[in-house]
């Protein structure tokens, strides 16, 4: 008899439990609990995970996460998070999480291992670059070796690409979403587009080196991509047999599994009225052969842009989480 097993990410926008916040922490697990629930995953990648200080020079910990866990399956599974560039802890914003019901047996996190940082020089800053400059990326990528008791590991990879916000230039700013000209914000949102490309390439150099290894490697990539289908980001991270133009590549293409959800239900994020596909999971050809469905739990799904205008303190996360079921074959 098949085992299923049901992979989900979801964006949960800054988890925190900051004295003094609104919504509250308890406010917010009201409303993100029962979508864990509903979930059943037995691994699930979650992005935007903030982390609390302890004290002094002590590394941060996952307190708001933990009480979001706490009476439910997922406190007891494995835990791999990223850590900061020190490498002593998990940053205050935006970390990621995988939480496996099975074994993990190795993580580890891809930041400009694989893709050094493109040096450019920026042409509106004020006052003028003297010369050009590493543009980073703003956070890891997250990668776990899953023992499914199978004759080899799922891999799976946790990532929250850059989001289509311009970046900061020096000099070209009037305050935190307005620009001084035209052109300062055109060259900060194509610093913006350098990032969130160069993290889906790295993601992509990653898992060509898992093919490379095994041709027939079990790969799930999930996370907040802030890009649709058809954009850079997605092409780069699926290497489609039609963008390569090499069918002899065919077995690396990684399969966006919301293709099958109905075009009408296919979107995680409402953004005025458009309704927009920005959280993914993609497969290996070799998983996609268990696959037998997948949910996009977006019934109650808010207009981001209306929210932020009209809801006051919303405890909701405005991305919808996706969960894909897979059939495995005995071990």
């Amino acid at each position: 008899m098949a085992r299923t097993l049901r992979i989900a990410t979801f964006n949960l926008e800054n988890l925190d439990d900051r004295a003094g916040a609104t919504p509250t922490l308890a406010q917010r697990i009201a409303v993100l609990r029962p979508m864990l629930t509903r979930l059943e995953a037995d691994i699930l990648c979650l992005q935007e995970v903030n982390a609390q200080a302890t004290g002094k020079d002590r590394p941060r910990h996952f307190r708001a996460l933990d009480a979001l866990l706490a009476e439910t399956p997922y406190a007891g599974y494995d835990r791999v998070a990223t850590v900061g560039r020190a490498g002593v802890g998990p940053t205050d914003v935006h970390n990621l999480i995988i939480l496996s019901r099975s074994p993990i047996e190795a993580s580890r996190q891809i930041w400009h291992d694989l893709v050094g940082p493109p040096a450019y020089r920026p042409v509106t800053a004020e006052p003028a670059a003297a010369a050009a400059e590493p543009v980073g990326w703003d956070r890891p990528l997250l990668a776990a070796e899953i023992d499914l008791g199978l004759d080899r590991p799922l891999h799976v990879v946790n990532l929250h690409l850059r989001a289509p916000l311009a970046a900061f230039v020096p000099g070209q700013k009037v305050g935190p979403f307005a620009w001084r000209s035209a052109a300062g914000w055109a060259e900060g949102f194509f610093l913006a587009a350098i990032k969130r490309a160069g993290q889906a390439l790295e993601a992509r150099l990653a898992v060509d080196r898992l093919f490379d290894a095994d041709p027939d490697a079990l790969i799930a990539l999930a996370g907040d991509c802030n890009a649709e289908a058809r954009e850079t980001a997605l092409r780069l991270l699926a290497a489609d047999s039609e963008d390569t133009g090499n069918g002899a590549l065919a077995g690396r293409v990684l399969i966006p599994v919301e293709r099958g959800v109905p075009e009408d239900r296919r979107y995680t994020v409402l953004h005025n009225g458009r309704r927009i596909m920005l959280d993914h999971l993609l497969v290996s050809r070799a998983l996609m052969g268990w696959f037998r469905h997948v949910e996009i739990h977006n019934e109650a799904l808010g207009d981001e842009l209306v929210a932020y205008a009209s809801v006051e303190a919303s405890p909701e996360s405005y991305h919808a989480p996706v969960v894909a079921e897979f059939a495995l074959p005995d071990g």
